[in-house]
Order: structure tokens, then sequence, then C-alpha cells
């Protein structure tokens, strides 16, 4: 370890239970973290200023608005950017003395195995149900530990998964079908950081083997009440078996219809009462658009009747992820012709 490493790890060589050798171990370990949202900006920032060797951020969406009243590692200029490149951007500056790798894109059944296998530890800060099954599956297929944690209104949970013989997220939520729709709910804005915070730190000491790991516990904290409660998780060796990676097809009851810029494009020749919808700010739409009805995804989801539900509809935002959850949310209202623009604007040639 070098000078400059010592003297910024400085106070983390005076504990006992890290000190030198902890420290090194930090160094070596590589971590994905899925998600550069709410609980991915903390767990990016504080894993990065610990010393983590190697982080690399994967995550498809862009940068909105909404985003920064709880998404601290953007600003207004970041806007429209690939949250992926822009919270990379930003660590490197943080700490170069680490490697930081950005990845623009989202996990899939077809790619998740393949990416996964390099790293020594996950970590799990997306939004949706598909994705956390699809992480979980791949991880207990590759014996890979993951921290988990996810937040709600005025609520956070955390746990760690798939280490030794403890409990995984299918022990959690073993029925998908159990779970609510796949919509989006508003959040408190320091939530996400307050949980995210207890994320990193699973990771520190999971890497480190120092203090008791959240594994075989779920911690939830309660921002309203300022409480936190601890609940013993239980391990079912059934969710130990996984054959094969199907999270994405298996988890959302209804689903989420996708269509290429080139197949919009014959829609729209063959149905000339189509409704081409923008669900970005009106920021993004003012560098480049498609032309439609600009109504923010927020204001969808507050006022589905600004849409005609009897029309067929064609969603689309920067890299398709606001649109696929407005799919969702107006699927669960009973719109039967909606689809969501596969990549959004990113995916349509200039």
């Amino acid at each position: 370890m070098t000078e400059i490493e010592q003297e910024r790890y400085s106070r983390h060589l005076l504990l006992p239970e890290i000190g030198l050798a902890g420290q090194e171990k930090l160094k070596r370990t590589r971590v994905l973290v899925i998600g550069a949202g709410g609980l991915g900006c903390p767990v990016l920032q504080y894993l990065t200023a610990a010393g983590i060797g190697t982080i690399d951020v994967a995550d498809g969406d862009t940068v909105a608005l909404s985003n920064l009243q709880r998404q601290i590692l953007f600003s207004t200029a970041d806007v429209g950017k690939p949250k992926a490149q822009a919270a990379a951007t930003r660590l490197r500056e943080q700490n170069p003395l680490i490697t930081i790798q950005a990845h623009s894109t989202f996990l899939t059944d077809e790619n998740a195995l393949d990416w996964i296998a390099g790293y020594d530890v996950v970590v799990d800060g997306s939004d949706n149900f598909a994705t956390r099954y699809l992480v979980n599956d791949a991880c207990v297929m590759l014996n890979k530990p993951l921290v988990f944690g996810s937040i709600y209104r005025f609520e956070g949970q955390v746990s760690v998964f798939n280490v030794g013989d403890g409990p995984t997220y299918r022990c959690l939520y073993p029925d998908p079908s159990d779970l609510p729709a796949c919509a989006e709910a508003g959040v408190l804005g320091v939530l996400p950081g307050i949980t995210g915070c207890l994320m990193a730190n699973e990771v520190i000491k999971l890497v480190t083997g120092t203090g008791e790991l959240l594994s075989g516990k779920l911690l939830v904290f309660n921002a309203m009440k300022m409480s936190f409660q601890t609940f013993a998780l239980a391990a079912d060796p059934a969710n130990k078996i996984i054959m094969e990676l199907s999270a994405g097809r298996s988890v959302c009851a209804l689903p989420v219809l996708e269509i290429t810029h080139a197949e919009y494009r014959k829609r729209l020749a063959q149905a000339p009462d189509l409704q081409l919808i923008d669900v970005r700010e009106p920021e993004e739409a003012a560098r480049r658009t498609l032309g439609g009805k600009l109504i923010p995804l927020r204001q969808l989801l507050a006022q589905p009747t600004l849409i005609r539900a009897d029309q067929p509809i064609v969603i689309y935002c920067q890299s398709g992820m606001r649109s696929r959850k407005a799919v969702e949310f107006l699927q669960a209202q009973g719109f039967q012709q909606v689809v969501s623009l596969q990549g959004g604007i990113n995916a349509v040639p200039v």
C-alpha cells in the first residue's frame, strides 16, 4: 500500500477490526453495483471512499430531473446523461486511486451470468422485482454474495443473501405472484441515502470479515418513526437449486411489450390515430425528440386519463426504462393497446 493510500485510508487503518490487512482486502475486491439510482448513489460513494479496488456500475437509464431529489451523485447538468457514465465520472474525481467502470445497459437473462461471474460481491440497488429475482438467481448459480436493499415511501430494507448456507432473496419473497403491481411510488428523499449507507456497511463487513452480517436477517428502517427492526429470515435449501435464468419472464403478471423503432414506423403507417407519448422531462425533450405528446412520467402516473385508452399507444423515453414503467402502470390500469419503444430515443438513428 502506497503512502498516499495509507494517508487516505488512515482512519480505517487505525481500526483494529480493519487495519492494513482489511484495507488490502478492500483494495483487492471487485464489486458490481446494479443500479445508479437512489440506493446505488450512496453505495457507490461510500464504497469508492472506502477504497474498494474495482467498482463497476450498471444502469441503462439516464438522469431525469425528478431523480435529483434523492440521487445525490448527479447535478442539474447531468440531466439526460447516462446514469452509469455520469456516476463513474463523479466517482473517479472522488477517488482516483481505484478503478471505476460504467456499463450503460441493463442485466438480462442472456448476459447476467457472464457479467456477474467476474465479481467478488454484487450489490442490488435496482428498483424493480424482475431485476431483483434475476440478480438473485444469477448470484445463487454462481455462488456470489449479494447485498440487497429496497425502499418504499418511508421504509427501507437491507439484507445479505447467499452467504454460506444463508437465505436468498427467494427465501424472503418465494412467490413473485404475491408481490404488488410494478408501479412507481413516492419516496422520502433522504431514505435511499440512509438505506444505501447501510448496504455499503454490509459490503465492507463482508469483505473485511468484521462484525455480524445481515445474513439470515432483514433490517427494516422506518424514517417516520425513526425505528429499526430486525427480523429473522430462515433459509430454504430449495431456493438454492436454480437451473436457469428466467426471472425477467416470470415476475410481473402483466407483460411489458416493446417494439423497435422500425416496428413503430410500420405501426404508424397502419394506424394514423396512434398516440406517441414522450415520458421524459421537458429539458430532455428540448435536446432531441421524436415528436408526440410530452407527458413526464410522474405526471402520467398521477393522471393516466391524459391518454386515451381506446387508441393504440407507443411510449418512449431516453433509454426505454421509464417507458417500460409507464407501460406497466397503464396495463395495470386496464390499457391494452400500449407498448414501449425499445431502447428509447437512444436506439433511434440520428
